[in-house]
């Protein structure tokens, strides 16, 4: 804080991607169909595992699970982009930008915990076959569902809860289109030693530890699948679990680019589009990799589209 203007600030700006007015309606309509599109695709898939009894099994349990946290995620971001990209108004209160934070921290770190969870559950799937059904009971799955949420929920209140006693002032300015952890700490004239000691460990335990597990599971599971005798049973092994594994490359790819790689020499605009990449395409992708890849997901959609028609003919009758 020593040379920098000690003026308390009540709000940040958000610089989002730049001043181009004509960019901005581009922008806006893009967004706004990602949006529209990553809510319809997953709180279908919401529906489906609720109500197709076909689906009442663990992983798409988890797969429901995952697709209502990636409904809750983008709506965590967008709907504020999108007010931005409409009307122009870039400032934030300080307590709405914590707030946004909050959320970002509790769906990351719950995403990175149900993937965990997912990977677990494909590995007693294809490891220990015969044991799966007395494993993974619902009452199982209720647990490490619950656990991921309630433990992402305590983690991040450690977090925000010493945010909110930080003091800001100096530059508004924050080079980015959301509330992420990194630039609004270099915003605060207060001492954040303690906090960037805490927050290391609350994302060691909340995200690298589940970050860590399923490369872990897949060791296992590929060692396995590859001592499947047949090319068939072992085509049927991968593809039951190909579908996760496509989800976790490209969250990790992406996660690691905008987290983990430097950034002091790479250009802004290229860290804005990995973060796109991170908090808004991958819950578009995900129900479209789930539908696409899971044949059992497929045919209850096929079920529905059907019933729909059936129900539509006999009103015209």
């Amino acid at each position: 804080a020593e040379g920098r203007n000690q003026t308390p600030i009540s709000e940040f700006i958000l610089l989002g991607f730049g001043n181009g007015p004509e960019l901005q309606p581009l922008l806006f309509m893009l967004f706004l169909v990602i949006y529209l599109m990553t809510v319809v695709g997953n709180l279908l898939i919401v529906v489906l595992v609720v109500t197709d009894r076909h689906l009442h099994i663990p992983m798409y349990f988890f797969v429901g699970n995952l697709s209502w946290l990636e409904t809750c995620y983008s709506s965590t971001i967008l709907p504020r982009l999108l007010d931005s990209l409409l009307t122009g108004g870039r400032t934030v209160s300080i307590k709405g930008c914590i707030v946004q934070l909050y959320f970002f921290g509790v769906l990351s770190s719950t995403e990175n915990m149900l993937l965990a969870a997912m990977s677990f559950d494909r590995y007693i799937a294809i490891c220990h076959p015969l044991r799966y059904a007395s494993l993974m009971t619902s009452r199982v799955c209720c647990w490490l569902v619950a656990g991921a949420w309630l433990g992402s929920f305590l983690l991040s209140t450690i977090v925000d809860s010493l945010m909110f006693q930080l003091t800001f002032c100096g530059s508004k300015e924050i080079d980015h289109f959301f509330c992420d952890f990194s630039p609004i700490i270099k915003l605060s004239c207060s001492d954040t030693r303690t906090l960037e000691l805490v927050t290391f460990v609350v994302a060691a335990v909340g995200s690298i530890v589940p970050f860590l597990l399923p490369p872990i599971s897949y060791f296992f599971i590929i060692t396995t699948i590859v001592r499947i005798p047949s090319s068939t049973g072992r085509k049927k092994a991968f593809s039951t679990c190909s579908s996760h594994l496509i989800v976790l490359v490209v969250l990790y790819v992406t996660t690691i680019t905008v987290y983990l790689v430097p950034t002091a020499n790479t250009p802004k605009v290229v860290h804005k589009i990995f973060s796109v990449f991170y908090t808004v395409l991958t819950p578009l992708i995900n129900p479209v990799i789930y539908s696409v890849r899971n044949k059992e997901v497929s045919e209850s959609l096929r079920r529905v589209v059907l019933k729909l028609s059936d129900f539509e003919n006999r009103q015209r009758i």
